[in-house]
């Protein structure tokens, strides 16, 4: 039996055994708004469910253990107590993990992420669209639970709006587990999804993905490329150059006779080939060699 005394063990290190130990984690992607109007949008793992009268749910935005800095989240929720937590199912799971992307204060994760906002009926901060549940709450009270880094917040909140996706109810109007299809967090870069299993998505902790807003409007209507696909894309922090596009396609023959039917749909299911085999750099180099 391996033993810890969490007094004794780096904050990174300790945090690593949390998080792979307790799971898997549901995810509150909460969208927040501070007293200027400008909107975040972040996702949260430590977060639950804790009481159905009146309805509260919990979630905790930690100090940064590198800095000690606070998240947007946190700073937003003091100053306008109201959050939108939307719930995450696996068609969108790329794009919630390109929105946790540690952006500067100011940049809107719902365009950096491609996600659609829609107004709350109760709330200033608005909803994911593609969420297929959305909650509108008021945040009762923040609890600091230390003031050193990995230091946790609870943010208490009362759930004033519920907005259901018709789509994930079965016959009797009840949520639907498999329709649902959930996503939740593991360890490091683990993920499980509902009654699928484990999946992998590198988390952007270092690096500052470009943003879906920052691909080309023909490839962002693309009529094959998914959300996830999209999310996957904007996570690259720089395009391919042209010398680098070229010396790709010279040693793909493959590649040169696609770009020879000038169809982008078949480019386009190209890119999304090396997409699921998690190929980013290649799925651009296909797609901007078409333009």
């Amino acid at each position: 039996m391996h033993t810890i005394d969490p007094k004794e063990m780096p904050i990174p290190e300790l945090f690593g055994y949390l998080t792979a130990s307790v799971g898997p984690r549901p995810i509150a992607f909460a969208s927040t708004i501070d007293r200027d109007g400008a909107i975040n949008l972040a996702p949260f793992s430590f977060f639950n469910v804790f009481g159905a009268n009146p309805p509260i749910l919990v979630f905790s935005p930690s100090r940064s253990g590198r800095d000690n800095s606070t998240k947007n989240t946190l700073d937003n929720v003091l100053q306008v107590p109201e959050v939108s937590i939307n719930m995450v199912n696996y068609a969108m799971v790329q794009q919630m993990s390109l929105a946790s992307t540690a952006y500067p204060k100011g940049v809107n994760e719902f365009i950096k992420s491609g996600l659609e906002p829609i107004p709350s009926e109760t709330i200033q901060p608005p909803r994911v669209a593609s969420s297929p549940v959305q909650f509108e709450c008021i945040v009762t009270e923040v609890k600091a639970l230390g003031d050193q880094g990995g230091a946790g917040n609870l943010v208490i909140c009362e759930i004033l709006r519920i907005h259901i996706d018709n789509s994930i109810l079965d016959d009797t109007g009840h949520i639907d587990p498999l329709k649902i299809d959930q996503v939740a967090r593991m360890g490091g870069n683990w993920y499980s999804r509902a009654n699928k299993g484990l999946f992998e998505v590198p988390k952007p902790i270092m690096q500052k993905g470009i943003g879906v807003d920052q691909i080309p409007e023909h490839i962002r209507q693309s009529t094959i490329l998914t959300g996830n696909d999209l999310g996957m894309l904007g996570n690259i922090e720089r395009l391919p150059t042209e010398d680098e596009i070229n010396s790709f396609i010279e040693k793909n023959p493959d590649i040169q006779l696609l770009l020879s039917t000038q169809n982008p749909d078949k480019l386009h299911q190209k890119a999304q080939e090396y997409l699921i085999q998690k190929n980013v750099d290649n799925a651009w180099k296909i797609l901007l060699a078409l333009h």
